[in-house]
């Protein structure tokens, strides 16, 4: 049976600060959303809609207030790194600046063996990166190359090879192509959709590009103020959006004109 990435009922608070008797800032309430290999799930949603935390939970690297995250049968929370191998094997991360995770003294080789190693992913390392390098279309020549040395998008590539070195069951790519220009995006949206069509990799694409979301993905599920407010087919959710919420991301997306009265949510 196919292990299923699922959150369940997640509700995430700040810590309220500097003010006596303040409630915690509630960042995301009730939220669940499942995603299966070999499909791809938009998540959409203005800034500050709780986009990122729900991200950092599904990593593990933040805990609910309430709800869980399970893969599997199995249920996942921040820990121990050698608790978290198996987790960290299954699920991957894409960064939306690769040059925040990237580090600046290591070579592309360096950057593709680390998490090999902190994995415990056995096999000839060396292979391996030159087989996730041709996987990301970035030359073999470029090994010994520094992140500074190379364009954005060459970088976004790496990013996404170091991800794919571990053969993870899931990617979670946030904002993969926000600051590409258009050909970049092209390609590292083809090498996205590639991953999911044919090697079966279930993918959690966190964007504001509702275009994006059309040519990627078959499920959208729209957060705002924290709560997932609809959820369906990318289809239906952006020709006829049932939440005020997703009209205004459609209206600022391609200008669209809705009626004022909206149809009921979706349940």
């Amino acid at each position: 049976m196919t292990d299923t990435l699922a959150a369940t009922g997640i509700s995430f608070a700040y810590p309220a600060r500097g003010v006596r008797n303040r409630q915690p800032a509630e960042t995301l309430r009730n939220v669940s959303l499942r995603v299966t290999p070999g499909t791809s799930t938009a998540l959409v949603g203005s800034s500050g809609s709780g986009k990122s935390t729900l991200v950092r939970i599904l990593l593990a690297l933040a805990k609910p207030s309430a709800g869980t995250v399970t893969l599997g049968a199995r249920t996942v929370g921040p820990g121990h790194v050698s608790k978290l191998r198996w987790y960290r094997k299954a699920v991957q991360y894409v960064p939306q600046n690769p040059a925040g995770s990237l580090s600046p003294r290591m070579t592309v080789s360096q950057l593709l063996m680390e998490p090999l190693r902190q994995l415990r992913v056995e096999g000839n390392h060396r292979a391996l990166v030159g087989q996730a390098l041709e996987r990301v279309e970035v030359p073999s020549a470029l090994m010994g190359r520094r992140p500074g040395e190379l364009s954005g998008g060459q970088n976004q590539r790496v990013a996404i090879a170091r991800a794919l070195i571990v053969s993870p069951t899931y990617l979670l790519a946030d904002e993969p192509v926000s600051g590409l220009d258009l050909p970049l995006r092209d390609t590292v949206l083809s090498l996205l959709d590639s991953l999911v069509r044919d090697a079966g990799v279930g993918l959690l694409l966190v964007t504001h590009d509702l275009a994006t979301a059309a040519r990627m993905c078959g499920t959208t599920a729209v957060l705002a103020e924290g709560s997932i407010v609809e959820q369906g087919p990318t289809d239906q959710v952006l020709e006829h959006p049932a939440s005020a919420a997703a009209v205004e991301l459609v209206q600022a997306s391609v200008g669209m004109q809705f009626p004022q009265t909206l149809p009921a949510a979706a349940p």
